[in-house]
């Protein structure tokens, strides 16, 4: 139970939530842009956060898109990860989700959540950052499409107001050859000692990681494709490269991280030597 009140608003179009959202500042309200609402709910409860109000997007038609039209994937910012899963139509993006939380918390857990929470991992990310992927925001200036690598680094980067209404990825990055792996320090249903996914086209490989430092990034495309380095000198150049990211932690030490990495890498180089 949430130990303070607040009021509650849902509104319908992208526009109302955003009026309601700058009139509730002007009124001196602290309001909150709600979606699944799990990460809010469970810090409210130990007054981690606090709030005047909340505004839902699960209203806004935009913000509960999942479909594939007009060459692009399309989901709504306020889908949850197990419907997204269920549609299987990115199956990279559907494994990584699988793989956060239980099955049941997956039902509450929003995409725009994952993306804009402040749980480290954010590993529902990782598809969407080796993907050529666009993210529609709500601004001042109305509906804004920016680039993935734009507005998310690390972590979302949006203004005071502003919020997440939909993924786009282009259907072509869909059927990617790719690559999957999730390591934790003990549970299969875990913060990840080290998520790692890569796709592969006709041209390169691209490879992404959580849970080696402070937020996700993507490891060098320079290196991973370079045509005159062997796979150990590739694995070797990576894990240097990535060194100063690496941060040990209670799932384990930077040594084991980079051990960790080391075993990983190897195993997506010999899986795509397999496809060829």
């Amino acid at each position: 139970m949430i130990p303070f009140d607040f009021d509650y608003y849902k509104p319908e179009s992208m526009d109302e939530a955003f009026k309601c959202y700058q009139d509730l500042l002007i009124n001196n309200k602290k309001p909150l842009y709600y979606g699944g609402g799990t990460e809010i709910i469970s810090m409210a409860r130990v007054k981690g956060i606090v709030f005047d109000s909340v505004i839902d997007l699960k209203g806004i038609p935009e913000c509960s898109q999942l479909e594939v039209s007009g060459g692009k994937f399309r989901i709504g910012a306020a889908q949850t990860l197990t419907n997204i899963a269920e549609c299987n139509a990115y199956p990279l993006l559907s494994k990584t989700i699988k793989r956060i939380a239980d099955h049941t918390i997956q039902g509450k857990i929003t995409i725009g959540g994952n993306l804009a929470g402040t749980i480290k991992y954010r590993e529902a990310a990782l598809p969407l950052m080796i993907s050529d992927c666009s993210l529609q925001v709500m601004t001042q200036g109305g509906l804004a499409e920016l680039p993935f690598s734009k507005a998310f680094n690390g972590k979302l980067q949006l203004k005071k107001g502003e919020f997440l209404v939909s993924v786009l990825i282009e259907e072509n990055d869909l059927s990617l050859p790719y690559n999957h792996v999730k390591r934790t320090k003990q549970e299969k249903i875990d913060y990840p000692l080290i998520t790692m996914v890569a796709l592969k086209n006709e041209k390169a490989i691209k490879t992404a990681i959580t849970g080696y430092g402070d937020n996700p990034i993507i490891l060098s495309e320079r290196i991973i494709n370079h045509k005159l380095y062997n796979v150990e000198q590739k694995i070797n150049k990576i894990i240097n490269l990535a060194h100063s990211d690496c941060k040990g932690d209670l799932s384990g030490s930077r040594e084991y991280k980079e051990f960790v990495l080391e075993n990983m890498l190897q195993e997506m180089f010999s899986n795509f030597e397999k496809i060829g």
